[in-house]
């Protein structure tokens, strides 16, 4: 029987520093309504001096281990989706691996802007698959705080930092639990819509974040649809067969349209954006903690996650948990 990758622990962290839109828009010309009518975010969490993609990847990988029953040393890798590490190299899995105390395993990053977390999960899964690992911790941590430019509406509005992680663990036992397919895609004759202005081989440049939002909007819209179709036809499922969408939290008209195109009431989309804003490769598992500690996702569920992020890169996963 093929090996299958459980999903079986959830952590995330938030910084502790809350700015709202009201915050925002005493030293910028914007109003709560005009972020909130065209994005759906009323407030983010911005990291602290001492908070980095490290520390909070950490800390989040520290609370799924707990839910997950395992302790650091049973785990076999660590992958994170980050498009803020700390430092050029090492890489901030390895950080996170320092400082959970491991000296066992293996760790890399996924750069892939906001599909970080699904990119990281299907490698981890295809190691789980392959026998490569047993346990692997997913994380996506982002400080994007410190990439947007402060005087730019258009942008520092949407982004907000933190982490999330979740623990997959291999199981050669019969059952439907686990993940069931992921899909990936990139697109980079696309990729002047949304990137960062610079990076370490070139300091002249503003290292700050650009976007035409219009465009990927556009984008956003034809490519997740065609996403979730793509993985539900892979399983043989439809839309009703869908308990809840886990998406990417860059903007609520987004989430909304996909969710329509599903067919699921409001009720059976997760939305943290409101509160989170966009956290990039974090705003996935930040969501899918959330919905499974308080309740919401359950034993059994079939939950679909979907991403699209700079590149253009994108990409879904689908999960019976």
């Amino acid at each position: 029987m093929a090996r299958r990758s459980l999903l079986v622990g959830f952590g995330s962290f938030l910084p502790d520093r809350v700015v709202t839109n009201d915050e925002l828009a005493a030293r910028l010309e914007t109003s709560d309504e005009w972020i909130k009518t065209r994005t759906g975010i009323s407030r983010r969490h911005i990291a602290g001096p001492d908070d980095t993609a490290a520390s909070m990847g950490a800390k989040a990988a520290s609370r799924a281990l707990e839910y997950a029953g395992l302790a650091a040393t049973d785990i076999d890798a660590v992958i994170v989706g980050t498009s803020t590490p700390d430092q050029a190299f090492p890489a901030t899995a390895v950080r996170i691996q320092a400082e959970l105390g491991m000296t066992q395993g293996f760790g890399f990053d996924i750069a892939a802007a906001c599909s970080g977390f699904i990119f990281a999960l299907s490698t981890a899964d295809s190691f789980i698959r392959s026998g490569l690992a047993r346990n692997v911790l997913v994380i996506g941590s982002e400080v994007y705080s410190r990439i947007v430019d402060w005087s730019d509406r258009g942008t520092c509005v949407l982004f907000g930092d933190g982490a999330g992680a979740v623990v997959l663990s291999g199981t050669d036992q019969a059952g439907e639990a686990g993940i069931l397919s992921t899909h990936l895609h990139s697109d980079g004759t696309a990729g002047d819509l949304l990137y960062v202005d610079g990076a370490v081989g070139r300091p002249e440049m503003s290292g700050h974040l650009k976007m035409n939002g219009r465009d990927v909007f556009r984008h956003a819209v034809a490519k997740l649809s065609s996403s979730v179709d793509e993985a539900l036809e892979a399983e043989g499922l439809s839309y009703s067969d869908v308990s809840w969408l886990v998406p990417h939290q860059a903007n609520i008209r987004i989430i909304e349209g996909v969710g329509k195109k599903l067919g699921l009431p409001p009720e059976q989309v997760v939305v943290t954006v409101d509160r989170h804003a966009n956290t990039s490769a974090a705003s996935i598992p930040l969501a899918l903690d959330e919905a499974v500690r308080d309740g919401r996702i359950k034993k059994g569920d079939l939950v679909l996650m979907e991403a699209l992020g700079g590149g253009l890169t994108w990409g879904s996963a689908l999960a019976r948990m």
